[in-house]
């Protein structure tokens, strides 16, 4: 055991109590004890000098024995207890190092008392989220240097076609152009709108305001290209539903989830948006018909940069920042988010405070 360790300190308070407690047994045994039998032995006419020397002789030595083995067997269960409390311990030290040298797979095992199971538990919870954070962190560099790299490859292409005398710089060239740059912009507002909600440190400002009516407007603005797309329009939202919300927050929600139905909702198909009152908040869905989304999938299409369309192709998709910005919005005003995809239908959903 290492000095000044746990081992060490839990060994020594173990050894101190017991000695304490030998201390007061050994005490009430030769004093107090000695003198009531030395008491007892001169009433039945024996001299005091002699019954103290055969209470020497006899209960004296027994004690300092018993003395002595408790001793030693204080010692060896002490050493025991503190190796027992201390292994785990050292088993989180080992883990915590490896994680600091970027090991996120280490774990403890979950031994020792409740209070160090527990400790461990909390341990590998830890652990499994830092992993995950570092899968995450890996997946968003590798993502957004793809997003990055595609319009820049592309702009780059043109500009040497350009100056090789290669393409004729006419409208489509300077539209094509200008479709590459926009599209830079776009990530990088995106971008802008993910750090922002990052870095705030007080949570928005929340209104009254009235639910069926934003809804309402979002749909109106999205009606025209839900029109050039030739989907059908459900809409299922009562005439008043009164709500806690960031009115420019909840905007941009539903914008994004409205693009993302009508972009995903095959020619024919069917968008649906309902908002409803249930007990203790409010519920918004926007669901298409179309493609369902792969359960492993759907458990990350909140992540930043995450695309259920692998291929990136740009017709059939963003950048994967919609859907994390929804997320970070709906979350700072109080809500949930969450989607579903089964049977041809595919639904996202946010909840609101009532």
């Amino acid at each position: 055991m290492k000095s000044g360790g746990i081992a060490t300190g839990i060994a020594l308070a173990a050894l101190a109590s017991a000695g304490i407690g030998l201390l007061i047994l050994v005490a009430g045994v030769v004093v107090v004890g000695g003198q009531v039998f030395t008491d007892l032995m001169m009433q039945a006419g024996d001299s005091a000098e002699h019954a103290r020397a055969m209470y020497d002789e006899s209960v004296t030595t027994v004690v300092i024995a018993a003395v002595v083995v408790a001793a030693l067997a204080s010692v060896g269960l002490a050493i025991v207890m503190a190796r027992m409390l201390a292994r785990p311990l050292r088993q989180v030290g080992a883990a915590a190092r490896r994680i600091a040298d970027g090991d996120y797979a280490a774990r403890v095992p979950r031994d020792g008392p409740e209070e160090i199971a527990s400790l461990a538990d909390s341990f590998n919870q830890m652990a499994a989220s830092l992993a995950e954070q570092e899968r995450m962190r890996r997946d968003f560099i590798a993502n957004a240097a793809h997003e990055l790299r595609t319009p820049l490859t592309n702009l780059q292409g043109y500009l040497e076609a350009l100056r090789d005398g290669v393409i004729v710089a006419d409208r489509a060239t300077y539209e094509s152009l200008w479709d590459e740059a926009e599209r830079l912009v776009r990530l990088s507002r995106s971008l802008d709108s993910l750090a922002e909600g990052d870095a705030a440190s007080v949570p928005p400002a929340l209104a009254s305001i009235d639910l069926g009516a934003a809804v309402r407007s979002a749909v109106e603005l999205a009606q025209p290209a839900i029109e050039r797309a030739g989907l059908r329009l459900e809409v299922s939202v009562p005439d008043s539903l009164p709500a806690r919300a960031n009115s420019d927050h909840l905007a941009q929600v539903l914008a994004n989830l409205l693009s993302n139905a009508v972009r995903y909702t095959p020619s024919g198909g069917t968008v649906t948006v309902r908002a409803e009152r249930r007990p203790g908040d409010l519920l918004v869905s926007v669901g298409n018909s179309g493609e369902p989304i792969p359960a492993d999938d759907l458990e990350r299409v909140f992540e930043r940069f995450y695309r259920v369309e692998k291929s990136r192709d740009a017709a059939r998709g963003g950048a994967g920042i919609g859907l994390a910005i929804v997320k970070q919005l709906v979350e700072s005003g109080g809500g949930r988010v969450g989607a579903e995809s089964r049977d041809g239908q595919t639904r996202f959903w946010f909840s609101l405070p009532a």
